[in-house]
């Protein structure tokens, strides 16, 4: 529970920072009967918007690159046998300011093709929607396996002709999957050099004679140096970039 409010927290701190970077015009909430068709329906999108910005830490999480980021990061701290080092806010705040950098190019489009446009009145509210969720769309389809999109297709009977066709019902659930696989593969290999430091620091206390004492009293600094040699935040975080180039 104290993860997922910290989550909650960081996630509409971040939702706050990109509408103030907007420049968003002062909006003014009046309660009142609608006297005309329009005000009723500008109280329903009004009505939507709030219900999705209680949504936003889910949606951030699930339609966006920080369930492998994070994922990936606590296999890092899991491998090196650190219990609490890094801590969990250091590593969800490193999670969400790589995610906004990965997902820049798309929150970008999505601001020059359906924000301002809509901010402008030269599109409706309905086209703002569907122009916002083409550059998304793209972003998941991109990272997501064919097979784990075709198992969700096909427990509807779906058959799009386009990407544009494939419904966020079976593209969203096909994404998470996708991005869960592609983090327990890049987990293994994290893991492997240190199991391997592990099992060489066991065998040799065992062989000294050395039983009483606990392994991880040595194989732990050695793992540390080991990863400080390679350079190893770097490397992660520049594998995990590349992976959405």
């Amino acid at each position: 529970m104290k993860k997922l409010r910290i989550l909650a927290i960081l996630s509409l701190f971040g939702l706050v920072a990109f509408a103030c970077s907007q420049a968003l015009s002062p909006v003014n909430l009046t309660f009142g009967p609608g006297k005309k068709p329009d005000e009723v329906s500008n109280s329903l999108q009004i009505l939507a918007m709030l219900t999705v910005l209680s949504l936003a830490p889910a949606i951030m999480i699930l339609t966006t690159a920080f369930t492998r980021i994070v994922i990936i990061f606590s296999f890092v701290r899991s491998a090196l046998g650190t219990q609490s080092i890094p801590p969990n806010q250091v590593l969800i705040g490193l999670s969400l300011f790589m995610t906004f950098f990965v997902m820049a190019p798309t929150f970008s489009e999505v601001n020059t093709k359906a924000l301002k446009p809509y901010q402008e009145k030269q599109i409706s509210y309905d086209q703002a929607i569907k122009e916002a969720q083409k550059p998304v769309r793209a972003f998941m389809l991109k990272n997501t396996y064919e097979k784990d999109l075709s198992l969700f297709l096909d427990m509807r009977a779906e058959q799009p002709r386009t990407a544009e066709d494939v419904s966020l019902t079976s593209l969203i659930p096909a994404f998470i999957i996708s991005e869960l696989k592609t983090a327990f593969i890049v987990g293994f290999y994290i893991f492997v050099p240190f199991i391997v430091i592990d099992l060489i620091v066991a065998s040799g206390l065992m062989s000294m004679g050395m039983m009483m004492l606990p392994p991880t009293v040595v194989s732990l600094p050695a793992k540390i140096l080991v990863f400080i040699l390679a350079d190893g935040w770097h490397t992660i975080v520049q594998a995990i970039m590349q992976g959405y180039q």
